[in-house]
């Protein structure tokens, strides 16, 4: 296909629509050399852009493709841009090769000791994702969803973003980060999810890394390897969890959901199963009103990348039947990683009566996102 079959010249959508079947939930787009500073706000720009860091850091890397920076090889752009720093590149091979129909964009954020520092960072993020992305230029297909950065450490700054960019048409979430300190039952993250609430927005959870004071610690210390820490990822996600229902988030917001990107899901099972053991064994010394599963079902969506793969495929199915997973999934591809999974790929390993909810229907009402969307010539349709 070439750039003109897309009207991409002339960034005009098709009047024809087509139904919205595949919605995927993590895209992460990356600013091009020096976009960043330039946007990030004085005094943090000279502080944390001049300054080096003191302490080590684990590397994203990929196994047998450390060239390629852990992203596909050929998401790099002819000029050696990096991937996931051009907006036509990631729709060509996103959305019309790979078939996905909308795509929620979330973007790496700086993290920092200094909650302010972590802030600006946000703040910088989000100008750079409106103009960037999601500006009539680069968003003309209506394919692209953004997401508010926000630093959750930070309450009142995380306020003012959210404040700032939640009437924003293309932005559809809160997008904050697993690691700060204390977990998220504490109240002083309230403010974080007021504003969620007022705004009708999900506040999802992405991994970051960086130097070790901004990581997460396990409870026996820090990982040796990256593929230490990506298991990791998990442990951290299921206190977070913990926190948010036994320390009564679901309670003080009712109408509080939250997704949790990248940290797999097929734990969730057995960690339901032992909270609401726990629960009915210590129900009158408990606040909550529900069993943490209900708390769950209703208020926790997680994302199929990375999908667990038992030898076995038919484990994998009895485990998303058993924990319902047309109620709590939404499709990922984490594009333009090399963890990328393709939708018609995904799909595949779905019982059949939950392809739609997983796919796109979750999706649909999560993000509150349109039905149908502008036809585009030569797209994949996954199913």
């Amino acid at each position: 296909m070439t750039r003109a079959q897309f009207d991409i010249r002339e960034r005009v959508p098709s009047p024809e629509r087509v139904a919205v079947r595949v919605v995927d939930s993590d895209v992460h787009p990356v600013p091009r050399p020096g976009r960043l500073a330039e946007l990030f706000p004085e005094p943090y720009r000279s502080k944390y852009f001049l300054s080096h860091h003191i302490g080590d850091t684990i590397v994203y890397d990929a196994p047998d493709y450390a060239h390629a920076y852990a992203m596909r090889v050929d998401a790099f752009l002819p000029d050696g841009g990096f991937p996931g720093s051009d907006p036509d590149m990631a729709f060509r091979q996103c959305i019309i090769g790979a078939g996905s129909d909308i795509a929620i964009l979330e973007p790496g954020l700086r993290m920092a000791r200094l909650p302010e520092i972590t802030s600006a960072a946000a703040a910088a993020t989000n100008i750079w994702l409106a103009e960037d992305w999601l500006d009539d230029d680069n968003n003309w297909h209506q394919r692209w969803r953004g997401s508010i950065s926000a630093a959750a450490e930070d309450p009142a700054g995380a306020g003012r973003e959210i404040e700032k960019w939640a009437g924003h048409p293309y932005m559809a979430q809160i997008l904050i980060r697993a690691e700060p300190r204390p977990s998220w039952g504490d109240p002083m993250y309230d403010p974080v999810w007021a504003a969620a609430v007022k705004h009708n927005l999900p506040v999802a959870c992405h991994l970051s890394r960086g130097n070790f004071e901004t990581m997460p610690m396990p409870p026996v210390g820090y990982p040796s390897y990256n593929h230490d820490f990506m298991v990791t990822y998990s442990l951290l996600a299921m206190n977070q969890v913990m926190s948010l229902v036994f320390d009564g988030v679901f309670d003080r917001f009712p109408a509080l959901r939250i997704v949790l990107v990248e940290h797999a899901f097929s734990w969730i099972l057995p960690l339901m199963w032992r909270m609401d053991a726990i629960y009915e064994a210590r129900k009158s010394a408990m606040d909550i009103k529900r069993k943490p599963s209900e708390y769950v079902k209703e208020h926790i969506k997680f994302t199929t990348q990375p999908l667990d793969y038992p030898e076995d495929k038919t484990e994998l199915s009895r485990a998303l039947e058993w924990m319902e997973a047309d109620k709590i999934l939404l499709f990922s591809s984490d594009y333009p990683h090399w963890t990328f999974d393709e939708p018609r790929w995904l799909v595949k390993h779905l019982p059949e009566h939950m392809r739609e909810a997983v796919m796109c229907r979750n999706g649909i009402e999560t993000y509150h996102l349109p039905e149908t969307v502008p036809v585009l010539p030569g797209q994949v349709r996954v199913f």
